[in-house]
């Protein structure tokens, strides 16, 4: 009568070295973590008129103004072009994070392509 059940053939040495395989890509995400947080990326709107940099720890760094796009009469097209450019900016990070660690994690061969978590 035939087996059923389990993985005949040294399962537990492909568990090794799946677990080798994840303590690998943990150390390379958190390296390439530590990374993004020098980086900073910068996004205008209003045609420039505002400018607002993010760091890679998503904390703004820098705002730059334009004179000229600041009206006493109409401070609320200045508060709209600072929120557009925040959100582009942490737009932007998020995609250099997602691109970074799509690095690591899109060669998980064996493992049909990630974790289903």
């Amino acid at each position: 009568m035939a087996k059923r059940g389990g993985f005949p053939g040294g399962m537990p040495g492909n568990m090794n070295n799946l677990m080798k395989q994840a303590q690998k890509m943990q150390k390379q995400m958190e390296e390439q973590a530590k990374e993004l947080e020098s980086k900073e990326v910068t996004a205008a709107a209003g045609g420039g008129a505002v400018e607002v940099t993010v760091s890679g720890k998503k904390e703004v760094t820098k705002v730059k103004i334009d004179p000229d796009a600041v009206d006493p009469d109409d401070v609320e097209m200045l508060e709209d072009l600072i929120m557009a450019a925040t959100n582009e900016a942490l737009r932007k990070m998020d995609d250099l994070s997602t691109q970074s660690m799509s690095k690591i994690t899109g060669g998980l061969g064996g493992l049909g392509g990630g974790f289903p978590f």
